[in-house]
């Protein structure tokens, strides 16, 4: 027993340790971290005195799948999930079912021994995507935002649709059930309706709990603990434990507003960003460590002959999505603009067909295959499994990273790159704030010294300057907000707090050196205002931070919220002054 936990301690070490190893290549070489750790999985694979780690299906299934469902549908927003609802609907059963009738009835185009039964399994442990690798891609280069919340979207639904489609073709292969349809029509709604209530009564339950918890270390063993229960208490059941735990994470998702404080939310970000790194590095290392695995299950054939089968029947999976993915764009649009009146244009080809390109398999595919029983139910050998594995294996690798690693170039090729993923909405907020910030420095620099009018006039001037770039471009320049101003802005905020709480007139007594740090050097005693905004000038950054404090203390209280405002704009264009405050 002791020797076991030993070895399975190494074991697990050794995969984290590849993990750490292949995550930072990824970052360094800038390619999704899934497609450097399947590769380097492979490569470890040859590599002499390297454990045999075989993938466990339980391990996918009720460790490994459940929190990353539960992740996935905590950041996928329920306005833009529901928004898509139809697109996303015809991806995750429309396409699945096509690509599952397609294989059934072409299987034996590819292997003279597979009759159309085993053909229905094959075609359902190959169905479901995995938007890991494509999402990060097409968030890197801007593909439009709408493509990206499709393609998300799919990938959180239609596991549960392949894995009914196993579940009828192993009953039919194996148990030599044949299931009739109404039957079926029966089964796939209470698989679905069940799954999406137990997933809701759980959310329900958790979200009572968190209203009277407000401690981040039970709250994150809390939100750890909810996809275990939901998908298990789903599938004991017999119902979509994928479904149960995606409903209850976009349902908490949505009400996490209620009961997260910012302290607390934080923290469970930090762990869950963590954790979600960690069971994905995981899972793409083993597909990579299965190959001595799945070699050694087929020696009775040709080296050769299996790279044609592999790379026939990959070819043919990407033919079939992208033969969907056109009648089905149309049909989905049709059904939005008649039925649902939404104002949304047709996709254009050649959105549709990075859509089409975005097909990447994963670890539920290699791990559905795996799963599959190894005898029928008269105790004969299921002598196709092994080939099954095969080719599952060969789709993920030829998905993953020849469609992954071709995708940034092909969204080049057609012009689709540097599309803004901004919502239009954002950009409007954005417009506003703006505005608001405008109006308020020209309400406040007529109250103002007249010494002090240049000041305003220049910091007026950069945030006229930024709303005519976000009215010709869509996007102000220099959005997105990073650590180091993260970490600037809370100390920015303390100051005004402090100054508001103990009245200090910054303008009737010269700053000290203790105050301010330019570049993390004191200010010299007695340094004035204009040199202050001379500095701000100099460093390119119009600072808030130096003429937000330009008041006395008689008009503190309105000149705090306005600093709020202003400062607002200042982390939403990444522009905060270099100016650090101690």
């Amino acid at each position: 027993m002791q020797a076991n936990v030993h070895a399975l301690e190494i074991v697990f070490l050794l995969l984290l340790l590849f993990v750490v190893v292949f995550g930072a290549m990824a970052k360094k070489l800038k390619t999704p971290y899934p497609i450097v750790l399947v590769v380097g999985g492979l490569l470890l694979s040859f590599v002499p005195g390297i454990p045999r780690i075989n993938l466990n299906p339980d391990v996918v299934f009720f460790v490994i799948l459940p929190p990353l469902l539960y992740s996935a549908a905590w950041l996928t927003s329920w306005r833009e999930f529901s928004y898509h609802l139809v697109s996303i609907l015809l991806l995750a059963f429309g396409l699945v079912t096509f690509t599952v009738l397609g294989v059934t009835f072409a299987g034996h185009w590819f292997l003279a021994d597979f009759d159309w039964r085993v053909g229905l399994v094959l075609g359902a442990v190959v169905a479901p995507t995995d938007a890991i690798a494509a999402a990060s891609i097409a968030k890197r280069i801007g593909l439009p935002k709408r493509v990206v919340d499709i393609l998300e979207g799919e990938s959180l639904i239609n596991d549960a649709t392949a894995l009914l489609a196993l579940e009828f073709g192993i009953a039919l292969l194996v148990g030599g059930e044949r299931p009739t349809f109404t039957f079926g029509l029966l089964r796939l709604t209470y698989l679905i309706a069940v799954g999406i209530l137990v997933g809701l009564v759980i959310g329900e339950i958790v979200h009572f709990v968190e209203h009277r918890i407000d401690d981040g270390p039970i709250e994150i063993a809390l939100s750890i603990l909810t996809p275990y229960v939901a998908y298990l208490t789903a599938v004991g059941i017999h119902a979509s434990g994928v479904l149960a735990v995606v409903a209850s994470g976009l349902y908490l998702s949505r009400k996490s507003s209620h009961f997260f404080s910012p302290g607390v939310r934080l923290q469970v970000w930090a762990v869950w960003e963590s954790l979600t790194f960690v069971l994905n590095g995981l899972a793409f290392v083993l597909i990579g460590l299965q190959l001595p695995y799945v070699l050694g299950a087929i020696r009775d054939h040709n080296r050769g002959t299996l790279v044609m089968y592999g790379a026939l029947f990959s070819a043919f999976l990407i033919l079939l999505r992208l033969i969907w993915m056109y009648p089905g764009a149309y049909v989905a649009n049709l059904i939005r603009r008649r039925i649902l009146h939404q104002n949304e244009p047709l996709p254009g080809p050649r959105q549709i067909f990075v859509l089409g390109w975005t097909g990447m398999r994963g670890v539920i595919s290699l791990a559905a295959a795996i799963a599959l029983p190894q005898t029928f139910a008269d105790g004969v050998p299921f002598v196709q499994r092994n080939m099954i594995i095969f080719l599952a294996f060969s789709v993920i690798l030829v998905t993953l990273v020849l469609q992954g690693l071709t995708l940034p170039p092909l969204i080049r090729a057609l012009g689709l790159a540097g599309g803004t993923l901004q919502h239009p909405e954002e950009k409007e907020a954005r417009r506003v704030i703006l505005e608001a910030a405008l109006n308020y420095l020209d309400e406040v620099r007529d109250q103002a010294k007249p010494e002090l009018a240049e000041v305003y006039d220049d910091l007026s001037q950069h945030y006229r300057s930024r709303l005519a770039a976000l009215n010709e471009e869509g996007q102000a320049p220099g959005d997105g907000i990073g650590p180091e101003v993260t970490r600037e802005a809370v100390g920015v905020l303390r100051a005004v707090a402090d100054l508001y709480a103990h009245q200090i007139d910054f303008v009737e007594h010269p700053i000290g050196g203790a105050a301010i740090r330019d570049h993390g050097a004191p200010l010299p005693s007695g340094t004035s205002i204009s040199s202050i905004s001379s500095i701000s000038r100099t460093s390119g950054n119009p600072s808030c931070c130096t003429t937000i404090f330009m008041e006395t203390s008689a008009r503190l209280p309105p000149l705090f919220f306005g600093t709020m405002i202003v400062f607002t704009l200042c982390l939403s264009c990444s522009k905060v002054s270099n100016m650090q405050w101690s």
